[in-house]
């Protein structure tokens, strides 16, 4: 019924969990963006901002052809309303869900992956300190905000768990790798515990896309092109003959 276009980030292991926890059928496509595959054409129209995750619902809810759905916590909202779980409906606690996903989706998400890309800049292009320091820090205070959400209510939204606490997870799982001390945030680490030991978010953290690359396999041509195309993106010029 799903197809997902899929590599394993975090990103992408956030549909993952939450296709496994609905114990829905899906599809993995694999979209190998080290290699590129966001950017061509067939990708471009199911996910016009050449990211992954993209979703296919090959039997949307009514019928009709298929739906597309790109960015990753849209993808979520519709899933949990197509099926009808883990996203309540009544105003107060739909929208409770929905702030933490767009906090997920606007903060942990973005400033995490900052944090990862400027501690592996190479020394050529260089000093990178003051991002260093600048995206570590917001990392640390995001730590800060999921365990002070988590003080007084067992997820992040109360007492039912939700796509917002499946959205979250993933950018955590690396918290080592990140600089973060879990002893430091208590509250945080007794959830992060909790969903861990969960079966279908150890499911869904595990989903691959095909064999890993070897990275002596990749001639110096194709790493170069991948260079090219991968760094220092700038828009992609629109086609002639639209609307004016």
């Amino acid at each position: 019924m799903y197809q997902l276009h899929y590599w394993p980030t975090p990103n992408g292991k956030k549909v993952t969990i939450l296709l496994e926890e609905l114990g829905a059928p899906y599809e993995i496509v694999p979209m190998n963006i080290g290699r590129g595959d966001q950017f061509t054409e067939a990708s471009l129209k199911i996910s016009p901002n050449n990211r992954m995750p993209a979703l296919v619902d090959t039997a949307p809810a009514g019928g009709g052809e298929p739906i597309s759905v790109f960015e990753s916590g849209a993808i979520m909202l519709y899933l949990a309303e197509k099926e009808g779980r883990f996203w309540p409906q009544d105003t107060r606690a739909k929208y409770d869900v929905v702030q933490w996903v767009m906090w997920q989706m606007a903060n942990q998400g973005p400033k995490t992956g900052e944090r990862g890309h400027f501690s592996r800049v190479p020394p050529e292009a260089g000093d990178q300190s003051y991002a260093q320091r600048r995206f570590a820090d917001e990392v640390h205070r995001m730590y800060g905000v999921l365990n002070n959400r988590l003080f007084d209510r067992r997820y992040l939204t109360g007492s039912e768990y939700t796509v917002a606490d499946m959205i979250c997870y993933p950018w955590t799982a690396s918290w080592k790798l990140q600089g973060i001390d879990l002893d430091e945030f208590k509250y945080f680490k007794r959830w992060f515990e909790e969903l861990s030991a969960r079966a279908a978010v150890e499911k869904g953290m595990a989903v691959t896309a095909g064999s890993v690359e070897d990275p002596a396999s990749v001639t110096p041509e194709e790493q170069a092109r991948r260079r090219k195309l991968l760094y220092n993106q700038r828009a992609r010029p629109a086609p002639e003959g639209g609307l004016t």
